[in-house]
């Protein structure tokens, strides 16, 4: 079975007619105004849900943005704090509940080996998550990997081996984490995209 199949990072199109192009998504290490990823992402959350008559309630628009932010993974608990501090319900349960929607719906990975979530910047088309997570500034680029998935299917069917998931996170440095100057550099243009 294909590990784009089985996959709980794995993504069909749900949008069954055409619809405008959205403006892609930059990387996660390049200079750029995250109010751009933000506004692309609820975008695309937006014609997703409607598309699959289901409803983006305020809260897991919320949760959407906060994730989006910054290109960091962030975990449950983050994700909490934010909602209190804007004076929403920032139960448990609450943030949970949005978060398992935003997967289901394509919109969200979430990242094992930090136990935290990712913004999907290809929600509604088909891909398996391949994931380089920067040790020193935690942001996180996905790839689509295709190849990298081909690959592992090939070597698993080959060998008899029935596989039902493929979720790939590579751990190293991004290029503005790779030397001291350049980390130091990384975050003052950091600071610049705020």
């Amino acid at each position: 079975m294909s590990a784009q199949a089985i996959n709980s990072s794995t993504h069909v199109n749900p949008m069954t007619e055409h619809t405008p192009a959205i403006a892609p998504i930059p990387s996660a290490y390049s200079p750029h105004n995250h109010q751009h990823c933000v506004t692309s992402a609820l975008q695309r959350a937006s014609k997703i849900c409607k598309t699959q008559g289901v409803r983006l309630t305020a809260t897991r628009e919320r949760v959407l943005e906060l994730v989006w932010q910054s290109h960091r993974a962030l975990g449950a608990y983050d994700l909490m704090a934010e909602l209190a501090k804007d004076g929403r319900n920032s139960a448990p349960p609450t943030v949970y509940r949005a978060l398992e929607f935003l997967q289901k719906m394509g919109l969200v990975h979430r990242i094992a080996s930090l136990n935290a979530f990712i913004g999907c910047p290809h929600p509604g088309e088909q891909h398996s998550g391949c994931f380089l997570i920067c040790q020193q500034c935690q942001r996180v680029q996905e790839m689509k990997g295709h190849n990298i998935q081909r690959l592992i299917e090939q070597e698993s069917n080959a060998s008899g081996f029935s596989m039902t998931s493929s979720i790939i996170e590579v751990a190293g440095l991004c290029p503005n984490c790779q030397t001291p100057s350049d980390d130091k550099q990384g975050q003052e243009q950091e600071q610049k995209e705020r």
